[in-house]
């Protein structure tokens, strides 16, 4: 069923936790959470229950990734509001020409890339309710858009460092560059589009369930400011060239750019930057979530996962960890069950460790709380009057966690 809110606007209006407008934002469930891991993983230090020297060795390694999550964010928050996604929304649908296969193909290939350079959680805050906005723009079905954001956020997040925070990790314990995880992970990553395609055009696109043959190409977006839209484009485009070629450290990469992008704004638009901009609920989470789970791990989840997991670094213990990660992923959360997972496959198993990777994003469908993006995204759909039908999101969902890990897996032991 769906329902557009005649209010539905572009990326510009709010930001990753913002609220609806008027009085004081009340705390969202999801900053409830943050808070109480991060207040559960400093009472673990606190009382000895997490030691000292590994919780130092966790934060030493989340450090350059909080500054990393929260710099993406904020450039990828100010693009939006520079127009960059809605001038290339409105330029696919043109580019569609009324003609829905061909606007499907473009839609993928447009999340998709959003999902690989930015990182999934632009995708699935800045991309959705643009792509939503559009759809009752030019009068077509807003669920098909919404579903092929989420999926796409989800399962084209395997080839860079950059696209999921997971991978971050990843190629962190396997020594990869950006450029070596993508030399590893591209033909997984083709894989797991073209299956997601697929089952995105028979639920959701195909004639029959998308509610017309034909729509109509909206005109041109006009920026409201040319200058701030060619300066965010250009640092976003310098951004992925520094991580791709020059192999630069990522944070150093995205805070560069972001500095780039705030300074512009703040030239030509200082009334929009805000610490509202920041996305203090991820950076709360995060640090609180390795820590609780570093205190788990520590406790007996580590012997459980290790005889679930075993130590066969061959196909069948790739799916076997694909399987495990997918399906912890969606009783929890796909970050959780990624760490929890990473610290008993051992150090040498790079094809297990990088199959548990395939498993956490491509498998974490099915649940809304699967992934933080899910989450972000139906938070999106709500706000912009956009209703999910949860049990075909659970069903559809299920089918493309199994088909898409499986493809991805066997893709991933292709090219190992």
């Amino acid at each position: 069923m769906v329902r557009d809110s005649s209010a539905a606007s572009g990326s510009g209006d709010g930001g990753p936790g913002d609220g609806p407008p008027g009085g004081l934002r009340r705390l969202h469930p999801l900053d409830w959470l943050a808070g109480v891991l991060l207040a559960l993983g400093l009472l673990a230090v606190a009382t000895g229950l997490l030691p000292s020297e590994q919780a130092s060795e966790e934060m030493r390694r989340v450090g350059p990734l909080v500054v990393f999550l929260g710099t993406v964010i904020v450039m990828a928050e100010l693009t939006g509001r520079a127009q960059v996604f809605d001038v290339v929304s409105a330029w696919v649908a043109r580019a569609g020409r009324g003609r829905y296969p061909l606007l499907f193909g473009l839609c993928v290939l447009f999340a998709s890339l959003t999902t690989i350079t930015l990182n999934l959680d632009t995708t699935a805050v800045l991309l959705t309710p643009v792509m939503l906005a559009l759809a009752a723009r030019v009068g077509i079905a807003a669920v098909p858009l919404a579903m092929t954001t989420v999926w796409l956020a989800n399962t084209a997040s395997l080839l860079l460092p950059v696209s999921n925070l997971t991978n971050l990790l990843a190629a962190d314990r396997v020594a990869l560059s950006p450029s070596g995880l993508a030399a590893v992970m591209w033909l997984p990553q083709l894989a797991s589009i073209a299956v997601t395609a697929s089952c995105l055009w028979v639920f959701y696109w195909r004639r029959g369930r998308r509610g017309a043959d034909r729509y109509a190409p909206p005109g041109p977006t006009v920026a409201r400011d040319p200058v701030l839209l060619r300066i965010c484009s250009v640092a976003c485009a310098g951004f992925l060239l520094a991580i791709l070629v020059a192999d630069v450290p990522l944070w150093s990469a995205s805070l560069t750019a972001m500095v780039v992008v705030v300074a512009a704004f703040a030239v030509r638009r200082r009334q929009e930057l805000r610490l509202s901009l920041v996305p203090w609920r991820l950076l709360v989470l995060v640090p609180g979530m390795f820590l609780v789970v570093g205190t788990v791990d520590a406790h007996g989840l580590h012997g459980l996962l290790a005889s679930a997991l075993g130590s066969d670094n061959g196909f069948v213990g790739m799916l076997r960890s694909a399987a495990v990660g997918a399906g912890l992923s969606n009783v929890l959360n796909n970050l959780p069950a990624y760490l929890a997972g990473e610290a008993v496959i051992p150090v040498g198993n790079h094809e297990q460790l990088l199959a548990l990777l395939v498993g956490v994003n491509v498998g974490s469908l099915v649940t809304p709380w699967a992934s933080l993006a899910t989450l972000l995204w139906f938070e999106r759909c709500r706000w912009h009057g956009t209703r999910i039908d949860m049990g075909r999101f659970l069903g559809t969902g299920l089918v493309l966690a199994v088909t898409g890990t499986l493809a991805a897996v066997s893709a991933l032991a292709l090219v190992s």
